[in-house]
């Protein structure tokens, strides 16, 4: 056993799932398969669940098509900085947090991702018990979440090759059994889905429109985690696009097609309830909520393991690391009670990361005109230690981002909603301070000489 431990550790280690800058390998349609696989989740159409009565489901479509757009352009930005420089998510933070002051998104991202294993790892785990208490009389859902977590570590511990190989064909499964239940649910045609009364205490359109880009930016932690794997920037832009459009639109649509024919057919139809659907459509969305939560947590578990691998370069293994998370991310399968939280969990990613991804887009986009030294990759740049290994500006602007997404959340409603005012005032806040800093001092963090080095020949990659 120790010596299958050491050869899985040792090949981890050299396909660079240990934190170091990597050469991208894998082409346009391997991305695009693995995005559309990741977001073919139970969460996903759960979250569509929640738009019907409020509006019509052509309404829901056209909301959850224009959010999915918008958001997706923050996910493919921070994607393609992953694929210019090879490294993760949160090791991008360094250059605009600081080496120090990047464990603040570290942390934060580690818990979220846990949060999101949990969450869907429960789901899985209540539709399983679902079908076979039907079928048997048995029933343990806490046992079912718990196995279910088990196959998403065992598939997580192989690391980025795993994840290519299993999510196009997952991928594949999940399509096929949507589109049966599409077929089936629009048997006796759209009016009639389309023709349910209005809730009128539900959500509004722009209610709706931001919940979807909230969900683009808790995928957005991800985004370079995967997209650093791409061969090209044409590729890794197009494909985590396309894919991630494509599988968030199916997913959310599928949910909100779902409650629309169960209140067509004087069905009761709970939101964010698997069993509920499930007991109408029987095995076949009960597969789709297996597959798809076998397909995200993958890369959930995958994106703990990065991070924490990442905010130590060369100091902790990939393997161990993703024991260690594993074996937690298990014990947490068990806490069901936290299903009831989930809006309020999606809430709080938006406002812990918003700011983060906004600081991210401002730095390496308009201040640094998308170059970053290549010292980003070790753990003690000093081309990034600004000052005791924090900047000041990206840590005052996270907190005023997060203040000012709490209070247009929770005190006074914003009526376009949180996520695209939250975005664009984190964004002018970070370059109008770093601005004013880098007249001051003659650079955004430490100033370096302009020699580039290219991840790969061939590649657009730029560090300076």
């Amino acid at each position: 056993m120790l010596r299958y431990y050491r050869r899985l550790d040792a090949y981890l280690h050299a396909s660079a799932d240990d934190g170091s800058p990597v050469r991208g390998e894998l082409g346009g349609r391997r991305i695009f398969a693995i995005w559309l696989a990741a977001n073919l989740v139970v969460t996903t159409m759960l979250t569509g669940t929640l738009f019907v009565p409020s509006v019509s489901l052509s309404g829901a479509f056209w909301l959850i098509l224009a959010g999915t757009v918008v958001g997706a352009l923050v996910l493919v930005a921070v994607g393609n900085v992953g694929t210019r420089t090879g490294l993760p998510t949160m090791a991008l933070t360094r250059a605009s947090f600081g080496v120090r002051g990047s464990r603040i998104p570290v942390a934060a991202n580690i818990a979220v991702l846990m949060g999101w294993s949990w969450v869907q790892a429960m789901l899985a785990g209540v539709t399983v018990n679902y079908v076979i208490e039907q079928q048997t009389g048995y029933s343990n859902p806490v046992l079912f979440s718990v196995l279910c977590e088990v196959i998403v570590v065992s598939l997580a511990i192989f690391g980025h090759a795993g994840i290519a190989k299993v999510e196009p064909i997952l991928a594949v499964v999940i399509l096929a059994i949507m589109g049966y239940l599409f077929i089936d649910m629009f048997g006796d045609g759209f009016a009639r889905l389309n023709a349910l009364p209005r809730d009128p205490e539900g959500l509004s359109g722009l209610g709706i429109f931001d919940i979807v880009v909230a969900t683009a930016i808790s995928w957005t932690v991800l985004s370079a985690d995967i997209n650093r794997f791409a061969r090209s920037e044409r590729g890794g832009v197009i494909g985590s696009g396309l894919g991630y459009v494509a599988s968030t639109v199916a997913a959310m649509a599928l949910g909100a097609t779902a409650i629309a024919w169960l209140l067509a057919n004087g069905k009761d139809a709970p939101s964010f309830d698997p069993t509920a659907i499930v007991a109408e459509f029987g095995v076949p969305l009960a597969g789709v909520v297996v597959f798809s939560v076998m397909a995200t947590n993958t890369m959930a578990v995958y994106g703990m393991v990065t991070s924490l691998v990442n905010a130590e370069p060369g100091r902790i293994r990939f393997l161990p690391a993703a024991l260690g998370l594993g074996v937690v991310s298990i014990a947490g399968s068990a806490w069901l009670a936290l299903l009831d939280k989930f809006t309020s969990f999606l809430t709080a990613i938006g406002i812990v990361f918003i700011p983060v991804f906004a600081i991210i887009v401002v730095d390496y986009y308009v201040l640094r005109r998308g170059r970053y030294a290549a010292s980003l990759a070790e753990a003690g740049s000093r081309d990034y230690w600004y000052r005791g290994g924090w900047n000041p500006v990206a840590v005052a602007v996270w907190i005023a981002g997060v203040g000012f997404s709490s209070a247009i959340t929770y005190l006074w409603v914003s009526p376009v909603g949180a996520t695209v005012p939250t975005f664009v005032v984190s964004a002018g806040l970070y370059w109008a301070g770093s601005a004013a800093v880098r007249r001051g001092s003659g650079g955004p963090g430490r100033s370096v000489a302009p020699t580039p080095l290219d991840r790969a020949a061939g590649d657009s990659v730029r560090w300076t």
